[in-house]
């Protein structure tokens, strides 16, 4: 009877060992997304994905990060949300941005925002927002931009969070014609509301590919929505022919722990070959 009173004890305490020393071990992987956004035809893109920093429990320190990445040629940088949800932290995700500055993507940074930011008031979202602009990244709320790549056209298009309501398809679209599409969002659960707003790539996060997924993520079946339901927890999937992709994050929220997930840094490589402007219409109709 006394050894299994010390056992219990002892595998409880090697679990949570582990499960804190996966947050440290962060992976690397790399995504060649298919269908539209693969092909012949139109200038190769790499994208840097980075998602749910969660800059109050993150074990990835920015040397590590900028280790991990220093040796890879980046075009464009993509941020998207959940950086923090406490005003004090805000100071921390300075180095982070210095180390992401340093790989000189080609076309810059973008980011756009998730449902954690938005627990901050308004006069320190407003101090994340500057922060984030004075180091050189574009935020995107329901807004977009366009860019030239070698003589092709690649709308960056910011929608904000959907799982606070934020988001606003209609104003997010605007102005964006003939070109790539490439869809920064925070919640994935939006590519169920996009049939009208046709897209080439759409990268999110949100689910820390369920953080804790032991023996299955069932904590998130009724509150993260139907991409739950549906398997849909990390990774590349499509929706009515359409690719995206669910970062798992860097950072943890609530515990600093993992259970059958890693930290996640995602490099997404393909050519800007994209549908006419003509097919985006029909579909939209």
């Amino acid at each position: 009877m006394g050894f299994f009173k010390w056992m219990i004890p002892a595998v409880i305490g090697l679990s949570l060992y582990k499960a804190h020393r996966n947050t440290k071990q962060a992976v690397v992987n790399y995504v060649s997304p298919n269908r539209t956004c693969r092909g012949k035809g139109g200038p190769y893109l790499k994208v840097l994905h980075l998602s749910d920093l969660h800059l109050e429990k993150i074990s990835v320190s920015p040397g590590r990060l900028y280790d991990l990445l220093k040796d890879e040629s980046i075009d464009l940088i993509a941020l998207t949300g959940d950086f923090l949800d406490r005003k004090k932290t805000i100071p921390r995700l300075v180095p982070y941005l210095k180390q992401l500055r340093r790989l000189q993507p080609k076309y810059g940074m973008f980011a756009v925002f998730g449902n954690h930011d938005y627990v901050l008031d308004r006069d320190s979202f407003a101090k994340l927002q500057q922060t984030l602009e004075q180091a050189g990244v574009t935020t995107l709320r329901n807004e977009n931009r366009r860019l030239d790549v070698d003589g092709h056209p690649l709308h960056i298009i910011g929608i904000d969070d959907y799982s606070t309501g934020r988001s606003r398809l209609l104003q997010s679209f605007r102005n964006v014609k003939d070109g790539f599409r490439l869809i920064l969002t925070h919640d994935p659960n939006l590519v169920l509301e996009m049939k009208q707003h046709p897209f080439d790539y759409l990268l999110s996060g949100h689910f820390h590919g369920g953080q804790i997924c032991w023996p299955k993520p069932y904590h998130m079946a009724k509150t993260m929505g139907k991409l739950v339901r549906m398997n849909m927890l990390k990774g590349l999937h499509h929706v009515d022919g359409k690719p995206f992709y669910i970062n798992e994050g860097l950072g943890q929220s609530a515990v600093n722990l993992r259970i059958g997930s890693r930290p996640e840094i995602t490099i997404h490589s393909f050519r800007l070959k994209a549908m006419e402007a003509e097919t985006y219409e029909a579909a939209a109709t």
